[in-house]
């Protein structure tokens, strides 16, 4: 009988543990901020280019046949595609806001909505997309919950440690690649490791929001 409770103490302990590691692995919201990967500048700036697999849902910031940075990115659904294609990056602006959807407030009451359902006598800021880096008029890249599934509105979103690095690494005129699949994705794509699912994460207060919070969530970005 001691040998039973003893093999199923054992069984039971194991299966803490697991649980635990899971839990480890950045299932939280604080799981998911120290997320990063690594970055690092390039020798010369105008051989910048970045390319996107929309089946990895991976960004491959290149110079030459050395990358700079790989990252996962969050793409859109299959009924708000992201554009694929070949493009330049023509605009970038760290404290971008939405001009269509945000969030309606009143005092401590807050909502998400479009502009054209503000409720009477209330206030409204444009949804932030800190770190904007458009590529074709209303997409671009931007910080946002990224989700292991396609789930944007056609932008491409970053985690909030990646898109501070994206942009300090690209600049206007940098052409970007976005196709299903790119030849980086058996290479540099294979095994890179993902942050925490955002999708079942709760979301940050409506004040981180309405208020700048959100345009300084991140890390300070370091480069090796």
């Amino acid at each position: 009988m001691k040998k039973i409770i003893t093999i199923i103490s054992v069984c039971s302990l194991w299966l803490f543990l697991s649980s635990c590691s899971k839990i480890g692995l950045g299932s939280s919201v604080s799981g998911y901020q120290a997320y990063d990967r690594p970055a690092k500048l390039p020798t010369n700036p105008s051989a910048v280019r970045v390319k996107v697999s929309l089946s990895k849902q991976m960004i491959y910031v290149m110079e030459g046949s050395t990358a700079l940075m790989v990252a996962p990115c969050n793409v859109g659904t299959a009924s708000a595609r992201t554009p694929s294609g070949n493009f330049r990056i023509f605009a970038k602006e760290q404290y971008k806001r939405a001009n269509s959807h945000g969030w309606a407030y009143n005092g401590s009451n807050a909502k998400k909505c479009t502009t054209g359902g503000i409720p009477s006598g209330w206030s409204f800021k444009g949804t932030p997309m800190p770190y904007w880096c458009e590529f074709k008029t209303n997409y671009g890249f931007h910080t946002g919950w990224v989700k292991h599934y396609p789930s944007s509105h056609g932008c491409i979103r970053m985690h909030e440690n990646i898109s501070p690095k994206f942009f300090r690494l690209v600049k206007v005129g940098t052409p970007v690649s976005i196709a299903y699949t790119q030849a980086e994705d058996s290479t540099l794509g294979k095994g890179v490791p993902l942050a925490a699912d955002a999708g079942p994460l709760p979301d940050y207060n409506a004040s981180m929001y309405t208020g700048n919070g959100y345009f300084s969530r991140h890390k300070a970005p370091t480069f090796e």
